[in-house]
């Protein structure tokens, strides 16, 4: 492929496309066995990939610059288009399901591919078109103006990203002052934020009215393909967090206040694990792109071949700048089978983290890819997908040292807490969104109140040193989530207990430990979620005994007696 800089945008042209779907379920029913079947739905998938391929282009562009007019009028062209053609592959869907011929693409695509074909019918509809219009509008609007945020800290122009290096600094007062700038920040908008939310809240249950769902949580779980739990599941797993993580993390930060000296651990005070400071990567991001490059080659063939397939053709923006994006994320470029990696540097251990924990994502999508035909079939459920991520972040814990040095094993102890430490927070942004639609909180007091009701019992060590806007819940709306990922949140702490029990394996037999790993990639997207755990031979994180054995993987390590 061309590099990523090099490939030439076209918008797609939605009417040919519209076209080739109406002859397609013309001529499908005419099929006379699955080999004829099987080469028409192929065509249209091709067609279906060029359209994808050239929305993720304008996309990543789109979040490298809000402010491109040309991208920005592309992302609302897609924005129109997109849940039209949805609508018009309902009958795609429709006469694949019919044909005599449902049991070969089972057998040949897997259960979970007809699971998702009826799911995606349920989600077409006509009557939602002008819904989700609004829906991708007002995330658009939210990313924008999260992104366009700066202000002048010690001489220098920074986002909330640029911020928060300045939170892990030495010096005490400086951590404050840059957490009350970082808290100013989101104050100075958190009006148009509250009021971005408020319609996306009305939006969402709007959408789950057309199309018949008890409420939009029941539809969020739908959505997301989550047809092996609901949310009775997920309330038993954050009962677990509560009683056998909270208190360790408890204990934890308690540890990091006698470590740092200070009567009082406050926000600002809690990335800071060592009094002596952080350990923080060596380089800029072109020496830590090349020192991943070393990492990736010496940990595996495999996973040297993907991260030369990156560097070559140069599928990163690593960069933090004014204008682009808050976070990180990866995504998939169809045609080409490449991953690409977005994230905003800010000099701190978590630029690593990106060259680990996206390039997870991006590793086990390569892989997939070049195993299955179809698109959906190289990623998996959230759940599943962040598995990947957070297990590559421990595969490499071996090779620290190119990044931190000498601080290698303050890294890989900082790491280990914080992956642990954040699963309380995960599970508080879960049960918040759960009551934001079960009470309907519309409005913004109504969201603090709550927000700050369940930090006291998810996060008892949390406190603000009485910042007004967060000691009133305003904290939540930092979560962009949220806002653009709808109940995609809770994913990320189901996936760490994998990822915890990858992290025993490796410690006990490294090399079979990847060999499960690998396979555990390759299988992508093409089973459900229990069944791909099964796959990687992992616990179901929703049976009562799950949490408290995966703590006992880890509890040496956080020398908690220490």
């Amino acid at each position: 492929m061309e590099k990523f800089s090099q490939i030439v945008y076209k918008r797609p042209d939605i009417q040919e496309l519209s076209q080739k779907i109406r002859e397609f379920t013309e001529e499908f029913p005419k099929a006379k066995d699955y080999s004829q079947a099987r080469d028409l739905f192929l065509a249209l998938e091709k067609a279906q990939i060029d359209l994808d391929t050239m929305n993720t282009v304008a996309d990543i562009r789109n979040t490298i610059d809000t402010a491109d007019p040309f991208y920005e009028q592309e992302m609302e062209f897609y924005e129109k288009a997109i849940p039209q053609i949805q609508v018009e592959m309902k009958e795609v869907s429709q006469v694949i399901l019919q044909s005599p011929f449902v049991q070969d693409f089972e057998k040949e695509f897997g259960n979970i591919y007809i699971k998702n074909l009826k799911n995606q019918i349920r989600f077409a509809s006509e009557e939602n078109v002008a819904n989700r219009v609004e829906e991708n509008r007002l995330t658009r609007q939210y990313a924008k103006a999260s992104a366009v945020c700066t202000t002048t800290f010690h001489g220098e122009e920074v986002n909330f990203y640029g911020l928060l290096k300045y939170m892990e600094s030495k010096d005490r007062s400086v951590r404050r002052e840059a957490f009350n700038a970082w808290a100013n920040l989101y104050a100075s908008v958190a009006g148009e934020l509250d009021n971005i939310y408020d319609q996306l809240v009305r939006v969402r249950v709007k959408m789950a009215g057309v199309l018949g769902f008890k409420d939009y949580i029941e539809m969020a779980y739908h959505y997301n393909g989550r047809f092996d739990y609901g949310r009775e599941e997920v309330a038993n797993f954050r009962r677990q967090i509560v009683e056998h993580i909270v208190p360790v993390c408890q204990k934890l930060y308690d540890q990091q206040r006698r470590r740092l000296g200070i009567d009082h651990l406050y926000y600002y005070d809690e990335a800071l694990v060592f009094p002596e400071g952080n350990a923080v990567p060596e380089g800029n991001s072109h020496e830590l792109v090349a020192k991943a490059k070393k990492m990736y080659g010496e940990l595996s063939k495999e996973t040297g071949e993907f991260f030369d397939f990156m560097v070559e053709n140069q599928l990163f923006d690593l960069e933090t700048k004014p204008g682009k994006r808050q976070g990180g994320y990866c995504t998939f470029l169809s045609k080409y089978k490449a991953p690409f990696i977005f994230s905003n540097f800010n000099g701190t251990s978590a630029d690593v983290d990106v060259l680990t924990h996206e390039a997870g994502h991006a590793f086990e999508a390569y892989s997939a890819s070049r195993i299955f035909p179809l698109t959906e079939q190289v990623w998996s459920t959230a759940e599943i997908s962040e598995i990947h991520s957070m297990s590559m972040e421990y595969f490499t814990h071996p090779w620290m040292e190119l990044f931190f040095g000498e601080k290698a094993d303050q890294y890989r102890y900082a790491h280990l807490v914080s992956s642990l430490c954040c699963i309380p927070y995960m599970a508080c942004v879960d049960e918040f969104q759960h009551r934001v639609f079960e009470e309907m909180a519309d409005n913004a007091a109504q969201r603090r109140k709550i927000w700050r009701e369940l930090e006291k019992k998810y996060m008892p060590w949390r406190a603000y040193d009485g910042n007004e806007f967060l000691e009133s819940g305003g904290f939540w709306m930092q979560k962009q989530h949220i806002f653009l990922f709808p109940f995609y949140y809770i994913d990320y702490a189901l996936a760490q207990m994998g990822a915890f029990e990858f992290y025993g394996r490796m410690k006990q037999d490294p090399e079979k430990a990847w060999e499960g790993y690998y396979k555990f990639c390759c299988a992508g997207g093409s089973k459900g979620y229990f069944d791909l755990l099964k796959v990687g031979g992992l616990s179901n994180p929703f049976d009562d005994h799950t949490v408290e054995r995966v703590m006992d993987l880890i509890s040496e390590d956080l020398r908690l007696n220490g």
